[in-house]
């Protein structure tokens, strides 16, 4: 299980795509939440407004139950909607990659997790932002404030480590060099090392300490 984490314009849902691809595992993004309107019988637009975004307590309404009681905001039940159907896939030992949506949190009780961050130099990702979405650079600017904002307090309203504490993640790079097949390789290469780690016997693990400290 992968959860990656990005920052905006650095790639990482492409990333994450194309890791997927390659390791031949489901791919959880947008399409998570189409899964989840089919389920509940609802159309996915309505709820789409209120994804991967925190309750802004200023201009969020409530859901008032029938008995007249306040619930949850929209926002706060399309988030755990989504933390009880990528638990259920967890837990049904389905193996994926899944993008942003509290993964480090929602998944840290599974040791098969591997926790992602992906950045980027900020003039690489103002480019690959105005080129994706054809805009001029003042709107691309603005554009990956407004996101990376936006993600960050939505991480931090579920999660126990701050949006990009370096502690929260495996591994954290920055994809402007290395772009989508080589950031894909690097993650390949980490699940490879880690795979051979983890086979080793606890006394062969020892001696590599012991090696490593001499």
């Amino acid at each position: 299980i992968i959860a990656l984490s990005r920052t905006c314009g650095s790639g990482g849902r492409e990333i994450g795509r194309e890791l997927a691809k390659r390791l031949g595992i489901d791919f959880l993004d947008r399409e998570l939440l189409d899964s989840i309107a089919e389920e509940k019988g609802v159309n996915p637009e309505k709820l789409r407004p209120f994804e991967e975004k925190a309750r802004n307590l200023l201009i969020s309404r409530t859901v008032r139950s029938i008995h007249g009681k306040h619930t949850n905001s929209p926002e706060e039940i399309v988030s755990q909607q989504q933390f009880d159907y990528i638990l259920k896939k967890a837990q049904a030992g389905d193996s994926f990659v899944l993008i942003g949506r509290c993964g480090t949190q929602v998944l840290k009780d599974y040791p098969e997790l591997v926790k992602v961050f992906v950045t980027g130099d900020s003039e690489h990702r103002i480019k690959r932002v105005m080129e994706l979405f054809h805009m001029l650079r003042p709107e691309a600017r603005n554009l990956i404030r407004k996101k990376d904002r936006q993600r960050k307090a939505y991480h931090n309203a579920y999660c126990s480590k701050k949006w990009g504490d370096p502690s929260a993640y495996d591994i954290m790079f920055s994809s402007s060099r290395l772009g989508v097949p080589g950031s894909v390789d690097l993650i390949m290469n980490y699940l490879d090392l880690r795979m051979a780690e983890e086979a080793k016997s606890p006394e062969e693990q020892k001696e590599d300490l012991e090696r490593r400290e001499t």
